[in-house]
């Protein structure tokens, strides 16, 4: 077969990535799940697509652990007690880690790192702690390659937050992501400052709006992958998307593509999630024998549907004959709203059905603005953001973006880059992403201009391993190819960077 051929000749790839690719391969060609004729034709015409997820769902999407259960009552399965130190307690998770699947095979969560291990922490020397979580992190990303690995910190200061923090500058690892759950009740302004500083230098940690999470979810809420909010000890059983940019093109109006042809496509993505979660549950082993369910890591009624969308201004922008992105969707009042109002009806589309085995959920599926894939190039931006170059003044951005975040409670995000002056005024960016959060923007990510360590559109890459597969050398971590290609056909890279106001 010419897939596997080539796949095995990439020299680019190391055994490892070749090994996931050709499981990848073999999964998108299974045809257990049983596939309408109008949803194979909305996926060969790219208006429905399941995110690599392939025909045989035979674990969920995205697992988020109990990684506290675990850390107060080892495991049985992994014949693990206990940890008494911090040393045992970092061992013990990167052990954990490694029995954690996800769409990836990687673990898509590592835990809320700071709440983890303070306890250890703060019963050794602070030089000793800071050694034990250096290697701690190295094996992180020395073995979990990919770029989706992510962790949370927050709200509260911590010793093991700032060791975390310190330690990511001075390493300068693309992996794992990290959030600060934030809120400025309950982080201090200190803490916040020096969060700011990490993530002008490495890309991370991005702020999430705790308050918002906790509305939706509660206090048991993780932020995993890119900036997906899920239910702790649960996970999103699938993803699927809405590709509006393709869908647009099969409207004759404004009206027609409203009440005709967007519900037609949601109807037919949302059989097709109902028929995925019913056989991860009712078929797959997952939930009846894998030990993080059996002992009671992860429990089904946890779990979620995440009904996806991409390129909301491609879509807005074709529906009005805007054919200048600059004149369109986020500089542009009449785009943006008509913007809000695609995204309300689909959200009233989810929320009139019943979502199969979501209780946690209320039975219904959850809205989730999708990042996009490195194959979307110009005519799908991520979720709702503006497209790349046409981005406005950094308030104007961060209105645009309060726009939309309210509706996205499994994840949205925007990505802002910085002149390095902003280095200079730290508490004026913590300033700036406070009010942004209390205007009702979500989820807050950012970097400067000359970082080797860089945000993509959700998940991070280094500019020196895009350059290693620009030579056809091999690179680490899985996603440097995702973000070579969102680079090369996107210009995900090129996004504008904001000035200080020095």
């Amino acid at each position: 077969m010419e897939e596997v051929l080539k796949i095995v000749e990439d020299e680019t790839l190391t055994y490892h990535q070749q090994l996931l690719a050709l499981a990848r391969l073999a999964e998108s060609f299974d045809h257990t799940i049983k596939l309408s004729d109008e949803l194979v034709k909305a996926k060969e015409e790219g208006i429905i697509c399941d995110l690599g997820e392939g025909n045989l769902p035979y674990r969920p999407r995205y697992i988020i652990p109990d990684y506290q259960k675990f850390i107060n009552e080892g495991s049985s399965f992994l014949q693990l007690d206990p940890p008494n130190d911090l040393w045992e307690a970092c061992n013990n998770l990167l052990i954990m880690y490694r029995h954690v699947p996800s769409v990836t095979s990687f673990p898509v969560f590592l835990g809320e790192l700071d709440t983890l291990l303070e306890p250890f922490t703060l019963k050794l020397p602070r030089e000793e702690a800071k050694k034990c979580l250096r290697l701690f992190l190295l094996n992180i990303d020395r073995t979990l390659t990919d770029s989706f690995v992510h962790a949370d910190i927050g709200p509260k200061d911590s010793v093991t937050g700032r060791l975390i923090l310190e330690l990511t500058e001075e390493m300068q690892l693309a992996i794992p992501n990290l959030t600060l759950k934030y809120d400025p009740d309950l982080t201090s302004d200190d803490f916040a400052e020096r969060c700011a500083v990490c993530m002008m230098k490495t890309a991370k940690p991005s702020f999430a709006n705790h308050r918002m999470f906790v509305s939706e979810w509660g206090e048991d809420y993780a932020i995993a992958s890119c900036y997906n909010g899920l239910r702790m000890a649960g996970g999103g059983y699938t993803l699927a998307r809405l590709r509006l940019y393709e869908m647009s093109l099969k409207a004759g109006s404004v009206d027609e593509f409203l009440n005709k042809t967007l519900p037609y496509y949601c109807d037919l993505m949302w059989n097709m999630m109902n028929d995925r979660i019913c056989f991860i549950v009712e078929k797959s082993a997952f939930f009846k024998s894998n030990f993080l369910a059996t002992e009671g890591f992860v429990k089904q009624e946890n779990f979620t549907g995440m009904f996806g969308m991409v390129g909301l201004a491609e879509c807005v922008n074709h529906l009005l004959g805007i054919d200048d992105p600059k004149k369109g969707f986020g500089n542009n009042d009449e785009a943006d709203q008509l913007g809000v109002k695609i995204v309300q009806k689909i959200e009233e589309f989810v929320n009139s059905r019943e979502a199969k085995y979501c209780e946690s959920t209320n039975n219904r599926y959850r809205l989730h603005a999708q990042v996009g894939l490195d194959s979307d190039g110009r005519e799908n931006s991520p979720g709702c953001r503006i497209p790349i170059g046409c981005e406005p003044e950094m308030y104007k951005q961060i209105a645009h973006s309060t726009l939309f975040h309210k509706y996205f409670p499994t994840g949205i995000g925007d990505i802002f880059k910085y002149e390095e002056t902003w280095l200079k005024t730290p508490m004026a960016l913590v300033d700036i992403i406070k009010g942004a959060l209390a205007a009702g923007m979500r989820y807050y990510s950012g970097y400067l201009a000359n970082n080797d360590v860089v945000r993509v559109t959700g998940y991070l890459v280094k500019k020196s391993e895009l350059e290693k597969l620009d030579k056809k050398k091999q690179s680490l971590n899985n996603v440097s190819v995702f973000g070579k290609g969102a680079r090369d056909y996107s210009n995900a890279l090129d996004r504008r960077v904001h000035e200080s106001a020095r």
